[in-house]
C-alpha cells in the first residue's frame, strides 16, 4: 500500500489516498475539500471507496462531488461496525473512538503498522472535545483504548504530521490525568 497525502482546505485537513498499485485500486480517507485536486489525484485508478473518520464538514466537504463523479461506496459510523473489512486488497479494523466527536472512528491497518486517526489523536495533542458532539469522558474511555494497542504503530492524524502511538504515549497518560 502506498500512501499519498494531500493537505486540503482552509483548514488543512489531511486526506489520503491509500493506493494498491499492483490492482490500480485506490481508497479516500476523509475527502476534506478541492474535490478536482483529489480526482486529478486518483487518475488512473478505480475508487473503491471513501473512508470517513468523522463528519466535521473539514472531513466530508468534497465527498458529493467525488460521489457524483465515480459512484462509489461511502464508509463511516452509520454503516461500519467495529470489526474487521477487506475492500479490494485494502484489509483493516474498524475502531469506535468517541470523544472529539460521537462519531469518530479509526481505521487500523495491522499488515502495515498503522492508523487513521481522525481528530482524536494529533501530534503532540488530542482532538478538541468542546465542539458539539464531543465528550470529556468518552475521550477519556478512547485514549484508555488506544493505549492498549503496539505502541509502534504510526497514526496519521486529520491535521498535521503523522507520528507513532509511542510518541504520543506520555502525551496521551498526560491527558489522561487533567481530561
Amino acid at each position: 500500500m502506498r500512501i499519498e497525502t494531500l493537505v486540503v482546505g482552509e483548514l488543512a485537513t489531511n486526506t489520503y489516498l491509500l493506493f494498491d498499485d499492483t490492482n490500480k485500486e485506490v481508497l479516500i480517507v476523509d475527502p476534506g475539500d478541492e474535490a478536482d485536486r483529489i480526482i486529478n489525484a486518483i487518475e488512473g485508478y478505480k475508487l473503491l471507496g471513501i473512508l470517513v473518520t468523522h463528519t466535521h464538514d473539514d472531513h466530508i466537504g468534497a465527498i458529493p462531488a467525488i460521489t457524483d463523479k465515480f459512484k462509489c461506496n461511502i464508509y463511516d459510523k452509520y454503516n461500519l461496525e467495529e470489526g474487521d473489512y477487506n475492500i479490494g486488497n485494502f484489509k483493516f479494523n474498524v475502531i469506535y473512538a468517541p470523544g472529539h466527536i460521537e462519531d469518530e472512528l479509526v481505521y487500523y491497518f495491522k499488515e502495515y503498522n498503522l492508523m487513521f486517526v481522525g481528530d482524536f489523536i494529533f501530534k503532540n495533542s488530542i482532538g478538541r472535545v468542546d465542539l458539539e458532539g464531543g465528550n470529556f469522558l468518552q475521550m477519556i474511555e478512547s485514549i484508555k483504548m488506544i493505549l492498549t494497542y503496539d505502541e509502534n504503530i504510526t497514526l496519521y492524524p486529520g491535521h498535521g504530521d503523522k507520528t507513532t502511538l509511542k510518541d504520543e504515549k506520555n502525551n496521551l497518560n498526560y491527558f489522561l490525568t487533567i481530561l
